[in-house]
């Protein structure tokens, strides 16, 4: 049964086990999520709601969430949030790398 977005309950929990800080930003999450930047939200890397696999579900904060919004990956790279944050595809974890390798 997949949860609310659409997202497989395997994929779900291969996600919550795999990405324990924000796949952008690498801020770790808290666990009471008192604040935006742990909060962990679900992330499509790829801005399509049919990849619903553990290559395309990730979590990050929902900050970078916000920021990143429907924006193409490699689009966002170049945005300010980005810039002043240290983002690029060298600084990303190991998924979204993966991503960007197939792209």
């Amino acid at each position: 049964m997949a949860n609310r977005w659409g997202i497989p309950k395997d994929v779900e929990n291969l996600v919550l086990k795999r990405d324990k800080c924000c796949v952008y930003c690498n801020i770790n999450f808290s666990i009471n999520h008192l604040s935006r930047k742990t909060k962990p939200s679900w992330e499509h890397i790829i801005n399509d709601i049919k990849l619903n696999t553990e290559k395309n579900i990730a979590l990050c904060c929902v900050s970078c969430n916000s920021s990143k919004g429907s924006k193409d990956l490699l689009k966002w790279f170049d945005s300010k949030y980005c810039q002043q944050k240290n983002i690029t595809k060298d600084t990303v974890s190991e998924v979204v790398k993966q991503v960007l390798e197939n792209m």
